[in-house]
Formats: C-alpha cells, structure tokens, sequence
C-alpha cells in the first residue's frame, strides 16, 4: 500500500496508522461541480479572460516573474499542507505544482485555529532562488523559506526574531542591498484600534538577520489625520527613478483598498499619491448585481510586454456581506497616470470579464480553477491531488490511496474538538456547488461515522454521514455545529434510518446554493433521498464564523464524542 500526503509523502512522520484495520473507511472517488449563474456566458477564450483566476478560498495573492513564468502564492492559515504555489505563462491559466509547508517538520499548528497559522507569504525570486515570506501567527513569528525550484523542496523556516508584526515581504534593490517591509506596531502608543505602520530594514541575505536600525514608512496610513485602519501587506516596485511603496488599508472586509506612495530613496520619505485609494469597492452600491466586495491586498508584476497586472484579492457574497467560498485570487490591469499605478478608480469596478494580457495563450490546465466546472477525483494515482488538505499538521499517517480508493481510519479525533481530525478535503469553489462521494467500505467498529462534510471551522460545519449502532443497524444522519456554545462535535438535525439489508457502496452529496445546502443520500447514484434541504449556509459564512478561511468539502471517518 502506497502511503501518501497531500500531493507527495509525508515526510517526518514516523508512525503509520494501520490502514487494513476495521476503523478504516474506503471513498471510491468525490465530484465536485461548480455552476454560477455569472460564469455561465461563453467568453472569447483567446482575448478574454475570467474573474476570479483562483476560485475559492485562495487569498492574499503574491506574484513574481522567473523567465517566462509566472509564479503565485496565497495563505492557507491552519491547513496542510500550506501555502500553494500556481505557475501561469500566461497569467490567466495557473497550474498548481506544489505546496511551500508540505513536511510536517516545518510548522507546528497544534491548537491554532484554522484561522490562524500562515499569513500572506510574498514570493521574490532574485539570482537563482525563490524566497518566499510569512507569518506563523501564534506559531514562531516572521520567517523566510528558500528553493532553487518553486516546485520545492522549500527549505525549512529561517526564523526573524527581530521582526515583530505580520506580512513581511522582501526587496531586492538594485545595488545588491536586501530589504524587509513588515506590518508592526507604530512608534509609541497606538492612537487608536487598528494603528499600524509599515518599518523597512536592510537584511543579510542570507541569513536575514537585521544589518541597520528599523524605520517606519507609513504611520497608520496615507492620510493619518483620518485614523486608517490595518495597513499591511507592503511591496516595494522601482519605476523610472522612483520607489513606489504599495500597501492594503481599511481592514479586508468591504472597507479594504489599496494605496500607493513614492520617494526617491527607498527608506524614504514616501509621499502618498493625492488620489489614493488606487482601488477599492467601499462606496459601490452595496446591492448591485453579482457585486465583487473587498478587494484589496495587491501585488503587481510585469508582463513580457512590459505591461504592469495586479493579483489581489477579492469576495464574491450572494447577498449582503455573506459568502462561503472566501477570499479569491483576482486580475486586474494596472494603468499608469502621470507617474502612479492606478487599478480601478471612481465607478470603474472589478470586472469577471476582462481582456487577456497580450501574451501567448496558454491550454486550459487539466485542472481547472475558474469559470464552471467540474472536477471528478478518482483516486487513481498514489498521491493526492496538490489542492487536497486536512487542517492542522499531521503526526500520523492516517490515510492513503491504494487500488483507485482513498482509505481514511478513524484516530479518535472528531471534527469538533480543536485537534486534528481525520478529513481530506477540497474547497468549496462556487456560490452554487455540489459535492458527491462514494463509500465503498464503512469501519466496523459501533458508532464510528463516515461521511462528506462542509466544514468552514471547528465550531462551524455539516456532516452528512453514515453509522451503525449498537445492534449492527445503519443510520444516516446530519450533525450541525453553529458556534463555540453547540455540543463538541455538534448536533444531530436529522436522522434516517437506513434499510437493515443495505449493501455497500453508498452516496453522499451536500449541495450548496449561495446561503442554503442540501443533504442526500443514495444506494445507487441515481434515486436520491433528501435528508434535509435548505439548510442555513450562513453558518459557513466569514460573516458568521468569522475568520479568514473558505468552506471546504471534507471527506472523514470519526467517533463522535
């Protein structure tokens, strides 16, 4: 049997679960399918591009060029492995080739919430090497990771303990000097709930320890009179003998924009561009049709044509301030105007239809990430594919694919309870979604459940799942946790029970649409029975479960408590 990790071994963990016992599930395969009314017009595939290019929860996009290529990162908080790594030529069709935490030894995420972990990593790529900088929030602080392939292996953790804050990013100035931006405390007291600055240092670069004195670009935002909130997420770009320093401001949620200042010195002063906020949706009309809400959190990259793009991150609710997929990875063109980047300004919006950056078109990936689709995984390769995740750091195998099935075995930890529970899962990436599975095997063991979940967070989740009492019947049942103050691993909403001479496999599918979800189950794929339907979704919502984390579809085997 071919042990396996999320898209490659799990390498620094020494114990393997018995995977043949009797409190092993076996999943023949999970659909999934995305079909948003927005994404259903044909487009010119050859000049037209779709917003967003990452569906689903993918945020705080970084951005670097390597050659011909491009190179993408986001956060992924509390999940393993993190931080994925997309690569583009033509910035619109991205192929993920792997993950920057993808070895148990690198982080430890034991007791975080899935909302906290790694933050906003930046990728540079700079003579040879791809450096990559985040946050283990709660969890180390501020650190650099480093490979010679963007695929990996990454380097294990070289850790900042000067470096106080969150998202630290790098810059390569053209006299060989390496600087570090972060998001920190101001000088002195804050003023007021939500008073940030952005410092810069001159780094070692090669072990990044502080080589000057931190300084402070940007106390609390571009006009401070205002008393802005949460500026984060720095970049420095040289242009025409001028240092422009771009930041997030204004929280993000749908307050967030972006900014941009200038100097001629790359510790400054930096003086903001009169226009600012070169992007932001905050005062669009909060009920306009399929609104994109904020947007924010910006990289730029130049394109072989010299034209400059922004990655950004954005949300798409289906009413009010309520969506389940979190925040997406977006492209938007960069204009510049006497001297400034600017992205969208005024009554100019976001757009899910934009024209193509004028590069060679590339194939649809053969996995696709934007626009409907549909997605069938049939376990028929050894490893996962690179989206797949489980929340928290492993220290157990406790599943693998083998014979075209993923096993999962129940190692006493439930969906509920903080830990690590035993689940493998895909994001939910559209308003309108639906994820199905096939059961092939069900542990023996008395009260153990297999199922398919939509899981948002510990406190905030669905399971659809099936399990055997005392007296060897089958039961179908749904469990809904919506807070810290429901039982552990939730609440039993439904229940059916199932016919005593049912035979394996059986079907699960939760089916969401916008801020409501179905329950069903099937023997043979073809006649279904609701459980329940329309079902509040808002419990998966970052409205209501807070956080920064997306809906995931999750397949699990556990022992309720």
């Amino acid at each position: 049997m071919a042990l396996s990790g999320c898209a490659g071994s799990i390498e620094s963990v020494n114990e393997t679960a018995d995977l043949n016992s009797e409190s092993t599930a076996r999943f023949d395969w999970l659909k999934y399918e995305g079909a948003d009314p927005v994404h259903s017009s044909p487009i010119e595939a050859w000049t037209q591009y779709r917003n967003p290019v990452l569906s689903g929860f993918y945020p705080d996009p970084s951005i670097t060029q390597a050659g011909d290529k491009y190179y993408l990162v986001n956060s992924t908080f509390s999940y393993f492995p993190g931080i994925p790594v997309f690569e583009s030529t033509d910035l619109v069709s991205w192929k993920q080739i792997g993950n920057v935490i993808d070895r148990p030894s690198m982080l430890n995420f034991d007791g975080l919430g899935l909302s906290r972990g790694v933050f906003a990593p930046t990728i540079e790529y700079h003579d040879g090497t791809f450096y990559v900088a985040n946050t283990c929030v709660d969890c180390g602080g501020n650190f650099v990771v480093t490979a010679e392939d963007p695929a990996g292996p990454w380097s294990d953790p070289i850790w900042l303990p000067e470096v106080g804050g969150i998202d630290p990013s790098l810059y390569f100035d053209h006299d060989g000097t390496v600087y570090l931006m972060n998001n920190d405390a101001p000088v002195g007291e804050p003023r007021y709930q939500g008073h940030r600055a952005i410092w810069i240092r001159a780094v070692d670069p090669e072990t990044f320890e502080s080589i000057s004195e931190p300084k402070v670009l940007i106390d609390g935002g571009v006009r401070p009179e205002a008393n802005p909130i949460w500026i984060e997420g720095p970049h420095i770009y040289f242009k025409d003998g001028y240092y422009y320093l771009s930041a997030a401001e204004g929280g993000t949620a749908v307050g967030h924009s972006q900014v941009i200042l200038r100097s001629r010195e790359v510790e400054g002063p930096y003086r903001p561009f009169e226009g600012n906020p070169i992007m932001t949706h905050r005062h669009l009309d909060p009920d306009r049709d399929n609104p994109i809400t904020s947007v924010g959190h910006a990289d730029y990259v130049i394109d072989e044509k010299g034209d400059w793009w922004a990655t950004f991150l954005a949300v798409r609710p289906y009413e009010g301030d309520f969506y389940n997929t979190g925040r997406e990875t977006f492209l938007m063109p960069v204009r510049w105007e006497d001297g400034w980047p600017i992205i969208i300004q005024g009554e100019e919006k976001v757009g899910y239809v934009q024209s193509r950056p004028a590069l060679p078109v590339t194939d649809a990936p053969a996995i696709p990430i934007s626009g409907n689709f549909i997605i069938m995984d049939d376990f028929e390769t050894a490893e996962l594919p690179f989206y797949w995740m489980m929340p928290r750091v492993p220290k157990l195998n406790w599943h693998s694919v083998d014979d075209g099935q993923l096993h999962i075995m129940d190692i006493g930890t439930g969906l509920g309870e903080g830990e690590q529970p035993t689940m493998l899962g895909r994001r939910q990436q559209h308003l309108n979604a639906t994820a199905t599975t096939k059961i092939d095997q069900l542990p023996v063991a008395a009260g153990t459940e297999t199922g398919l979940a939509a899981f948002q967070s510990d406190d905030y989740f669905y399971a659809l799942g099936v399990t055997k009492n005392a007296t060897g019947d089958h039961m179908m049942q749904l469990r809904r946790k919506a807070g810290g103050d429901d039982p552990i691993n939730g609440e039993v909403v439904a229940s059916n029970a199932l016919p005593k001479d049912m035979s394996l496999p059986l079907y699960l599918r939760i089916e969401a649409k916008g801020g409501a979800y179905d329950f069903a189950y099937s023997t043979d794929n073809q006649s279904w029975t609701d459980l329940r339907t329309d079902l509040d979704g808002k419990i998966l919502s970052t409205r209501t479960a807070g956080g920064f984390v997306g809906a995931v579809f999750g397949l699990y085997v556990q022992d309720p408590k």
